[in-house]
């Protein structure tokens, strides 16, 4: 579903008026509408279920990979720089680093599409930990794994803005699946990769 362009100006001009402002005034004429163009791009995940996006970035590698039957590589990409908007305040949930991990079974993901994932999963209303289940699930769509990590720190205006206003607050969020929630040699391990 696309973003209804004339609808989210509409009620932006509504917004503006309700807070005290004038619309009409010079800085503000053409915001409704710049505000409409950016809630295409930020939102833009909205429009697509996870099978949607395991679809769009499912391009996995198996020639010459030798994977042994227990198997306990790990694939990780970290540092990834995410953001979203928090579904409870419409507040930024900015910078954000997430580290996604994964072993492989028979096939490898490109690495390029595990970032493709998190920013998409990221362009939705959210929270937090949702966006660590849902990378989750996608990851497990493709790659056919069921051992997959997430790891999400970041900051949420709705903390950090309004409210407590705890400027220095962080939140990190894990989501484990499969052997990355039994064995704690494995997160060991992982935790050795994230520093």
């Amino acid at each position: 579903m696309a973003v209804d362009i004339k609808k989210v100006q509409e009620h932006i001009r509504g917004i503006l008026t309700a807070i005290g402002e004038d619309p009409d005034r010079e800085g503000l004429k053409d915001t409704p509408l710049r505000v409409a163009h950016m809630y295409e791009e930020i939102f833009e995940g909205i429009g697509y279920s996870n099978d949607d996006i395991a679809e769009m970035f499912n391009k996995t590698f198996e020639d010459d990979l030798i994977i042994p039957e227990d198997n306990r590589e790990i694939v990780l990409v970290k540092d990834m720089d995410i953001f979203s908007y928090c579904e409870h305040h419409l507040a930024l949930m900015y910078n954000m680093k997430a580290a996604i991990a994964y072993i492989p079974v028979g096939k490898v993901l490109g690495l390029s599409k595990i970032a493709r994932i998190a920013d998409m999963v990221g362009k939705r209303l959210q929270l937090q930990e949702r966006i660590g289940s849902d990378i989750a699930e996608i990851m497990h769509k493709i790659t056919g794994s069921e051992d997959i990590a997430v790891i999400i720190e970041g900051k949420h205006a709705c903390m950090t803005t309004r409210g407590i206003k705890n400027t220095g607050s962080l939140t990190a969020t894990t989501t484990l699946r499969g052997k990355f929630n039994t064995d704690s040699n494995l997160v060991n391990r992982l935790m050795l990769l994230l520093k």
